[in-house]
Protein backbone atom coordinates (compact mmCIF):
# COMPACT_ATOMS: atom_id res chain seq x y z
CA UNK A 1 0.00 0.00 0.00
CA UNK A 2 1.35 3.40 -0.87
CA UNK A 3 0.12 6.81 0.17
CA UNK A 4 0.23 10.38 -1.11
CA UNK A 5 2.49 11.56 1.72
CA UNK A 6 5.25 9.03 1.02
CA UNK A 7 4.69 6.63 -1.88
CA UNK A 8 7.67 4.47 -0.84
CA UNK A 9 6.38 3.92 2.69
CA UNK A 10 5.29 0.32 3.19
CA UNK A 11 2.64 -0.34 5.82
CA UNK A 12 3.76 -1.91 9.07
CA UNK A 13 2.24 -5.13 10.36
CA UNK A 14 0.27 -5.42 13.58
CA UNK A 15 3.25 -7.00 15.33
CA UNK A 16 5.62 -4.28 14.06
CA UNK A 17 3.30 -1.55 15.38
CA UNK A 18 2.96 -3.26 18.79
CA UNK A 19 6.72 -3.77 19.02
CA UNK A 20 7.35 -0.15 17.97
CA UNK A 21 4.91 1.09 20.65
CA UNK A 22 6.63 -1.08 23.28
CA UNK A 23 10.14 0.02 22.25
CA UNK A 24 9.08 3.68 22.18
CA UNK A 25 7.57 3.34 25.66
CA UNK A 26 10.76 1.70 26.96
CA UNK A 27 12.93 4.43 25.41
CA UNK A 28 10.73 7.20 26.88
CA UNK A 29 10.80 5.50 30.31
CA UNK A 30 14.59 5.20 30.00
CA UNK A 31 15.01 8.87 29.06
CA UNK A 32 12.78 9.87 31.99
CA UNK A 33 14.77 7.71 34.44
CA UNK A 34 18.09 9.04 33.15
CA UNK A 35 16.85 12.64 33.35
CA UNK A 36 15.67 12.05 36.93
CA UNK A 37 19.02 10.48 37.81
CA UNK A 38 21.03 13.37 36.33
CA UNK A 39 18.65 16.17 37.30
CA UNK A 40 18.13 18.05 40.53
CA UNK A 41 14.36 17.55 40.83
CA UNK A 42 11.84 14.83 41.60
CA UNK A 43 9.18 13.09 39.58
CA UNK A 44 5.84 14.83 40.00
CA UNK A 45 3.60 13.15 42.59
CA UNK A 46 1.13 10.45 41.59
CA UNK A 47 -1.84 10.41 43.94
CA UNK A 48 -4.43 7.77 43.12
CA UNK A 49 -7.91 8.59 44.36
CA UNK A 50 -11.36 7.82 43.01
CA UNK A 51 -12.01 11.55 42.52
CA UNK A 52 -8.77 12.00 40.55
CA UNK A 53 -9.55 8.90 38.48
CA UNK A 54 -12.99 10.33 37.66
CA UNK A 55 -11.54 13.74 36.83
CA UNK A 56 -8.88 12.17 34.60
CA UNK A 57 -11.45 10.07 32.73
CA UNK A 58 -13.76 13.06 32.29
CA UNK A 59 -10.84 15.19 31.08
CA UNK A 60 -9.85 12.44 28.63
CA UNK A 61 -13.38 12.33 27.23
CA UNK A 62 -13.26 16.13 26.96
CA UNK A 63 -10.03 15.94 24.94
CA UNK A 64 -11.64 13.32 22.70
CA UNK A 65 -14.68 15.55 22.15
CA UNK A 66 -12.52 18.57 21.39
CA UNK A 67 -10.50 16.49 18.95
CA UNK A 68 -13.71 15.39 17.20
CA UNK A 69 -14.80 19.03 16.82
CA UNK A 70 -11.44 20.05 15.37
CA UNK A 71 -11.48 16.96 13.13
CA UNK A 72 -14.89 17.96 11.76
CA UNK A 73 -14.06 21.66 11.32
CA UNK A 74 -10.45 21.67 10.06
CA UNK A 75 -9.92 19.72 6.84
CA UNK A 76 -6.13 19.92 6.90
CA UNK A 77 -6.06 18.51 10.42
CA UNK A 78 -8.51 15.77 9.39
CA UNK A 79 -6.20 14.68 6.53
CA UNK A 80 -3.17 14.78 8.80
CA UNK A 81 -4.93 12.85 11.57
CA UNK A 82 -6.31 10.26 9.16
CA UNK A 83 -2.85 9.67 7.69
CA UNK A 84 -1.23 9.34 11.13
CA UNK A 85 -4.02 7.21 12.58
CA UNK A 86 -4.25 4.97 9.52
CA UNK A 87 -0.50 4.37 9.71
CA UNK A 88 -0.70 3.44 13.41
CA UNK A 89 -4.19 2.00 13.84
CA UNK A 90 -5.06 0.26 10.58
CA UNK A 91 -2.92 -2.84 11.26
CA UNK A 92 -4.06 -3.12 14.89
CA UNK A 93 -6.94 -5.24 16.15
CA UNK A 94 -9.67 -3.67 18.27
CA UNK A 95 -8.32 -5.23 21.53
CA UNK A 96 -4.95 -3.59 20.79
CA UNK A 97 -6.53 -0.22 21.59
CA UNK A 98 -5.85 -1.04 25.26
CA UNK A 99 -2.11 -1.01 24.49
CA UNK A 100 -2.53 2.14 22.40
CA UNK A 101 -3.99 3.82 25.48
CA UNK A 102 -1.64 2.45 28.11
CA UNK A 103 1.84 2.42 26.56
CA UNK A 104 1.97 5.97 25.15
CA UNK A 105 -0.24 7.39 27.90
CA UNK A 106 2.02 6.17 30.69
CA UNK A 107 5.43 6.69 29.07
CA UNK A 108 4.68 10.05 27.44
CA UNK A 109 3.15 11.49 30.61
CA UNK A 110 6.02 10.24 32.73
CA UNK A 111 8.55 11.92 30.44
CA UNK A 112 6.78 15.10 29.31
CA UNK A 113 4.68 16.06 32.36
CA UNK A 114 6.42 14.07 35.10
CA UNK A 115 10.06 14.85 34.29
CA UNK A 116 10.50 17.40 31.48
CA UNK A 117 7.96 19.91 32.78
CA UNK A 118 9.48 20.20 36.28
CA UNK A 119 12.98 20.26 34.76
CA UNK A 120 12.03 23.18 32.50
CA UNK A 121 9.91 24.88 35.16
CA UNK A 122 6.34 24.57 36.43
CA UNK A 123 5.46 27.85 34.75
CA UNK A 124 4.09 29.00 31.38
CA UNK A 125 7.52 28.68 29.72
CA UNK A 126 7.96 25.11 30.96
CA UNK A 127 4.41 24.25 29.92
CA UNK A 128 4.91 25.59 26.38
CA UNK A 129 8.40 24.11 25.86
CA UNK A 130 7.50 20.64 27.12
CA UNK A 131 4.30 20.73 25.05
CA UNK A 132 6.19 21.73 21.89
CA UNK A 133 8.50 18.74 22.42
CA UNK A 134 5.41 16.55 22.88
CA UNK A 135 3.96 17.91 19.63
CA UNK A 136 7.18 17.26 17.71
CA UNK A 137 7.11 13.64 18.92
CA UNK A 138 3.80 13.25 17.05
CA UNK A 139 5.10 14.60 13.73
CA UNK A 140 6.61 11.99 11.44
CA UNK A 141 7.00 14.34 8.43
CA UNK A 142 6.45 17.97 7.43
CA UNK A 143 2.92 17.30 6.14
CA UNK A 144 1.93 16.20 9.66
CA UNK A 145 2.24 19.72 11.09
CA UNK A 146 -1.53 20.00 11.84
CA UNK A 147 -1.39 16.81 13.91
CA UNK A 148 1.70 18.15 15.73
CA UNK A 149 -0.15 21.43 16.42
CA UNK A 150 -3.04 19.46 17.93
CA UNK A 151 -0.63 17.32 20.00
CA UNK A 152 1.05 20.52 21.25
CA UNK A 153 -2.32 21.94 22.32
CA UNK A 154 -3.15 18.68 24.10
CA UNK A 155 0.26 18.82 25.76
CA UNK A 156 -0.47 22.34 27.03
CA UNK A 157 -3.83 21.23 28.47
CA UNK A 158 -2.29 18.15 30.13
CA UNK A 159 0.64 20.18 31.51
CA UNK A 160 -1.64 22.91 32.83
CA UNK A 161 -3.77 20.28 34.55
CA UNK A 162 -0.72 18.68 36.15
CA UNK A 163 0.58 22.04 37.37
CA UNK A 164 -2.80 23.11 38.74
CA UNK A 165 -3.60 19.81 40.49
CA UNK A 166 -0.03 18.84 41.40
CA UNK A 167 -0.95 15.27 40.51
CA UNK A 168 0.60 13.41 37.55
CA UNK A 169 -2.08 10.71 37.84
CA UNK A 170 -4.74 12.99 36.30
CA UNK A 171 -2.94 13.69 32.99
CA UNK A 172 -1.91 10.01 32.81
CA UNK A 173 -5.55 8.90 33.09
CA UNK A 174 -6.71 11.62 30.68
CA UNK A 175 -4.06 10.65 28.12
CA UNK A 176 -4.80 6.92 28.38
CA UNK A 177 -8.56 7.59 28.13
CA UNK A 178 -8.17 9.92 25.14
CA UNK A 179 -5.88 7.52 23.27
CA UNK A 180 -8.13 4.55 23.95
CA UNK A 181 -11.45 6.26 23.07
CA UNK A 182 -10.06 8.14 20.05
CA UNK A 183 -8.26 5.07 18.74
CA UNK A 184 -11.26 2.80 19.28
CA UNK A 185 -13.63 5.29 17.64
CA UNK A 186 -11.37 5.73 14.61
CA UNK A 187 -10.80 1.99 14.33
CA UNK A 188 -14.50 1.13 14.51
CA UNK A 189 -15.37 3.79 11.93
CA UNK A 190 -12.72 2.55 9.50
CA UNK A 191 -12.94 -1.20 10.04
CA UNK A 192 -13.95 -3.05 6.89
CA UNK A 193 -16.99 -5.21 7.36
CA UNK A 194 -16.48 -8.52 5.63
CA UNK A 195 -19.12 -9.51 3.13
CA UNK A 196 -20.87 -12.88 3.60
Amino acid sequence: MSNSHNPDLEPLSRMQILIAMAITAIVLFGVARLWLYLGDFQLRPISVTVADLGFGIAFGFGLTGLSALIYAAWGTYRQSADFYLAMVLKPLAVPDMVWLGLLPGLSEELLFRGVMLPALGLDPIGIVLSSLCFGVLHMNNAQQWPYAVWATLVGILLAFTMVETGNLFIPIVAHVTNNFISGLSWKLQHVKVSQP
